[in-house]
């Protein structure tokens, strides 16, 4: 991708289907799911910011893992389109899209991940905080999954198991993976946020992917 000219890029933007950043996730996640084809969701045109609402996101694809979960991936939070402007950068915009692995078997039980992304989405563009592997993201005590009973009440970040890094024409693109935590684990990063390593690496050992399992009782910490 990063290989093309800039006079490469002009000429391909003259074909209106031309979205280099769209394309440089999907062939991404093709790398991990070969044909396996996703579900996607696209959000409503005009809702999104761009036409004065408050939709940051353009979509979501959810991916089903043969290893038993469901893999969500956001649209929205690099450059997805042709921009002259944007080329040869540093980073893709915000330098990542979002991911959410989930322990579930039907992609509507997933809904409620996407409208959580869409508010991440919503509060780094308006209050110009980016995420960043092993920050935590404090809920108000209760399910991050509103109006049901979990443990899991709030959300740590990591670099997603599976999507790798990608040095697209616009700059780099990172995956950052929201992973659920218990209150417990929550409260040890507030005290000493550098036990993030730590905890990413105790989830791991029993749960390779960092996949939320949203009926997890056990905590880590």
């Amino acid at each position: 991708m990063t290989q093309m000219s800039l006079e490469e890029f002009k000429q391909r933007m003259q074909d209106e289907q031309f979205s280099p950043g769209w394309e440089a996730i999907e062939t991404e996640f093709v790398r991990i799911y070969g044909e396996i084809q996703p579900a996607h969701y696209g959000t409503n045109m005009l809702s999104r910011a761009m036409f004065g609402g408050d939709q940051y996101l353009d979509g979501y694809s959810i991916y089903t893992s043969e290893k038993g979960y469901k893999h969500i991936v956001t649209f929205g939070m690099t450059e997805l389109y042709a921009d002259e402007k944007a080329f040869g950068g540093e980073w893709n915009r915000w330098g990542y899209e979002m991911t959410f692995k989930l322990k579930e078997e039907d992609n509507e039980n997933c809904m409620w991940v996407l409208d959580m992304l869409s508010n991440l989405a919503r509060y780094t563009n308006t209050q110009e905080r980016y995420l960043e592997p092993f920050q935590y993201i404090s809920g108000n005590g209760t399910s991050i999954h509103t109006g049901t009973e979990s443990s899991i009440t709030a959300l740590f970040c990591i670099r997603d198991t599976e999507a790798n890094t990608l040095d697209t024409v616009y700059g780099r693109t990172d995956f950052v993976q929201l992973v659920g935590i218990t209150e417990q684990e929550l409260n040890v990063l507030i005290a000493d946020s550098s036990k993030g390593a730590a905890l990413f690496e105790l989830i791991k050992q029993d749960n390779p992917d960092l996949v939320t399992d949203m009926k997890r009782t056990k905590s880590y910490f």
